[in-house]
């Protein structure tokens, strides 16, 4: 007779057994009180895997008294669904349906439209789960109906209180008597990077594998934790949020002026193997937020990552980590950025009106019949290369797009410009 798995024979029945969750489970906290209530309606759970979703949705619909159906959107199909709907015609359905749709991600727009009509008239109550961000794949029609949760990975001291349980489980079942060291449980709550489930597979494998010793004693150590758990998985894919998730914290931790944040998710990035956007992300990370504040720092990013790109890695994490470090610590400035964000939003949203007239080409034979050029002062013909005369089309020739950072280099630039500007004859 075949075993269920740990974390499936573990699987609490009430709330109260539920491992974290307390921003969302706790007492007197939203979704606690909608499950006490009785009165379910359509929920979307989002987060990483092992956090809990299947066991809130199982307590759920005990909870409401209905009759529950589990399918998955991986390799799940219309007909699939179409058959629990069909069951709310039978007795089994009398209390109304829960249908807990897995990863509801994989299902594409159209199957997830589908669902619609089944949610409008009652007929089911929809608890779909998914590791991405459900604003980005999910249906809005659907998500306009449902409330969403968002489930947060598992701190490592309720981790381990999870493993204490299932050991607890274990040495009930089991004739032998099993010691886990300290370490050995530390280490797997540390290794399971929020992730019950994976943490109860890896201690339920360091148990089995392990030969009693000549005591009859099951005597789990470090290392056996070790060779059982196979290190720590991080919670990234470079096609999935996290992708974003983590990119977006390292530029973030960049522009803070965090040498060690941004070293740490430079370190995520490294792990995943995902190079490209490490150096995309950089270079603009070099005009973004630094720009004229260091004007030097893109020409030495630049280096850093062909640098990286020619190594590739796991050597390449060496100049990546120099130009981290270089634009962490640069001073900052969004003027770049700002300025030319201010030109494009008028060029889509003004008329800008024409090149002035004295500023068009006039290398070519007739350009002078039609006014090209005419006038034009050039700069090199006046003292220290300058000359007042208008650049900015006419409908815009008042505009000011670039305002200089707060700092030495933008200011010294800037005031030398200025300068010129007070000082120059017409």
């Amino acid at each position: 007779m075949s075993i269920a798995p740990l974390p499936e024979r573990i699987r609490p029945t009430d709330l109260h057994e539920v491992v974290g969750q307390r921003h969302i489970l706790g007492e007197n906290k939203i979704l606690n009180r909608i499950i006490n209530s009785g009165r379910i309606s359509n929920m979307i759970f989002y987060g990483p895997p092992g956090t809990g979703k299947t066991t809130v949705a199982n307590i759920i619909a005990k909870k409401a008294n209905k009759s529950f159906y589990k399918l998955n959107a991986t390799n799940a199909s219309l007909s699939d669904v179409k058959e629990v709907i069909s069951s709310t015609d039978t007795l089994m359905g009398l209390n109304g349906v829960l249908l807990y749709l897995d990863e509801i991600q994989n299902f594409n727009k159209k199957q997830q439209q589908s669902l619609l009509e089944y949610i409008e008239n009652g007929r089911i109550t929809l608890i779909a789960s998914t590791t991405e961000n459900p604003y980005h794949y999910i249906y809005k029609a659907i998500l306009s109906r449902s409330t969403v949760f968002e489930f947060k990975p598992i701190n490592k001291d309720d981790v381990i209180w999870g493993l204490k349980r299932g050991l607890k489980i274990i040495k009930e079942e089991c004739n032998n008597k099993i010691i886990l060291e300290e370490e050995a449980l530390d280490y797997i709550g540390e290794v399971s990077g929020g992730d019950l489930r994976k943490a109860l597979n890896g201690l339920e494998v360091a148990i089995f594998s392990t030969l009693p010793n000549s005591n009859g004693e099951i005597y789990v150590d470090l290392n056996i934790a070790r060779d059982s758990t196979q290190g720590k998985i991080l919670n990234y894919d470079k096609f999935g949020d996290s992708h974003y998730d983590v990119l977006s914290a390292f530029q973030k931790s960049i522009r803070g002026s965090d040498v060690d944040a941004s070293l740490h998710y430079l370190g995520r990035l490294i792990e995943s193997g995902d190079l490209i956007s490490i150096c995309r992300r950089l270079l603009v990370i070099a005009s973004e937020d630094i720009g004229l504040a260091y004007p030097n720092a893109i020409t030495i990013v630049k280096s850093c990552v062909d640098s990286a790109m020619q190594l590739g890695l796991p050597e390449g994490r060496i100049p990546l980590a120099q130009g981290v470090i270089l634009l962490a610590t640069s001073p900052k400035s969004n003027s770049v950025v700002t300025s030319i964000d201010k030109v494009i939003a008028d060029l889509k949203n003004k008329d800008v009106g024409d090149i002035p007239i004295h500023l068009k080409d006039s290398h070519y034979s007739g350009a002078e019949s039609l006014g090209r050029g005419i006038g034009y002062k050039y700069p090199h013909s006046y003292k220290n290369n300058y000359v007042k005369q208008q650049y900015l089309p006419d409908n815009i020739k008042n505009s000011v797009y670039y305002y200089p950072g707060d700092n030495k280099m933008e200011k010294q630039f800037y005031n030398y410009i200025r300068e010129l500007k007070e000082n120059s004859k017409e």
